[in-house]
């Protein structure tokens, strides 16, 4: 893994408090794990109102905190005084999401000035044993001056 160097020392705490601003994480029931410079986990505990029609996470739902995986590892590594927005992202669904738990691990590939580029995995857990389930690229677009804050 590349060694990044955040532009905020004070990432960590920003990352966390912007994910708890995120009223689709709340509703989801998904939880930040690991933040480090680059690097994001989410988990995602099992519910059945999660599912589609085989009793599997549904693809929705993964590539929901698959996205915010990725763009909150690329936000980690941003200025205090910017915010972040996908620009764009592909995912590919390799195998059923069967588990009791998701969870998302996002990676920044490229920094860049404006647009980073990001990489997500999504596994299932079941049984303790995690199983790949959708892999992700994405571009997500830093806006420099408009600080990632409640709203008022």
């Amino acid at each position: 893994m590349i060694d990044f160097q955040p532009a905020d020392p004070d990432f960590e705490t920003r990352v966390r408090d912007s994910f708890d601003r995120q009223q689709v994480m709340r509703l989801l029931g998904a939880r930040l794990g690991r933040v480090a410079p680059g690097l994001v986990e989410i988990e995602l505990p099992f519910r059945p109102e999660l599912t589609q029609q085989h009793h599997f996470f549904h693809a929705g739902i993964t590539a929901t905190i698959g996205d915010s995986a990725g763009g909150y590892a690329a936000f980690s590594l941003f200025p205090a005084d910017s915010s972040v927005l996908t620009a764009e992202y592909k995912i590919n669904l390799i195998a059923p999401a069967d588990g009791d738990r998701l969870i998302a691990t996002g990676r920044v590939i490229k920094p860049g000035r404006t647009l980073t580029v990001c990489t997500f995995e999504v596994s299932a857990e079941k049984d303790g044993r995690a199983k790949p389930c959708a892999i992700g690229q994405q571009t997500v677009m830093r806006l420099d001056g408009r600080p990632d804050t409640p709203v008022a």
